[in-house]
């Protein structure tokens, strides 16, 4: 029920207001049955704004650090992820991953649209990175379309570490949806979920223009970590 005061009473029609999202291919969205919808993950704000122009609801595996962080601003988070129906997703390790599909696959299960980010992380620096074959197996084992979907503008509202979005307008676009019968019964084949990943990548390119990356944004970002300069203070003198 609070998903829907979100939606049409206290967040969607600010948000509409606020960033006049320009919207295309919105009529690429099934307007009944399950279906994912695939996106590029370059803000924070991606997960309202999307939302917010969707007729339909939409269910997103959101990282569990949302629902755990610490004071009033983390206990506010959760309330709020929990409140929109999103669902938390431990990204640590293999099980994990298994239990995301688990929790994805119990969403289509419902005849309900499916949000996931192939990425599995936001863009550190605007480019689109390697998606991760979850998505692929949720759509080969359920049985249902991909809707591919592009975030142009978000990344320069609110890129990772700006708190506050700028206020400008951003555009949301939608592809035709993406039929992967023909993989059916070959979810468990590491060549046919990447194939139908890269597939799904290659989508959400032609639809944001953005720079393509062959490696997973968590790898790139954890070798840039590891070789930033660490900063020394030294104690001034009297």
């Amino acid at each position: 029920m609070f998903y829907y005061v979100l939606k049409y009473v206290l967040l969607g029609p600010l948000l509409r207001l606020l960033f006049r999202p320009r919207i295309e291919g919105l009529e690429h969205i099934p307007a009944e049955g399950a279906a994912i919808v695939a996106g590029n993950h370059l803000s924070f704000s991606d997960h309202f704004l999307m939302p917010a122009i969707i007729k339909r609801r939409i269910t997103f595996l959101a990282k569990a650090e949302y629902f755990t962080g610490p004071g009033v601003k983390g206990r506010l988070t959760a309330f709020f992820f929990r409140s929109a129906g999103q669902i938390p997703v431990d990204r640590s390790g293999k099980e994990a991953g298994q239990a995301a599909i688990r929790e994805g696959l119990g969403v289509l299960a419902g005849d309900e649209l499916l949000g996931i980010y192939p990425e599995g992380t936001r863009s550190h620096d605007g480019r689109l990175y390697k998606g991760k074959v979850g998505v692929a197996v949720m759509a080969i084992r359920a049985g249902v379309p991909v809707v591919p979907c592009a975030m142009v503008g978000t990344f320069e509202i609110q890129p990772p570490g700006q708190v506050l979005p700028r206020i400008k307008q951003v555009t949301i676009r939608f592809g035709e949806p993406l039929d992967f019968s023909r993989y059916a019964g070959l979810e468990n084949q590491k060549a046919a979920v990447r194939a139908v990943t890269d597939e799904i990548m290659y989508a959400i390119l032609g639809l944001s223009g953005q720079e393509y990356v062959d490696r997973y944004a968590a790898e790139v970002k954890a070798e840039q970590a590891k070789a930033a300069p660490v900063r020394t203070f030294r104690r001034p003198r009297r």
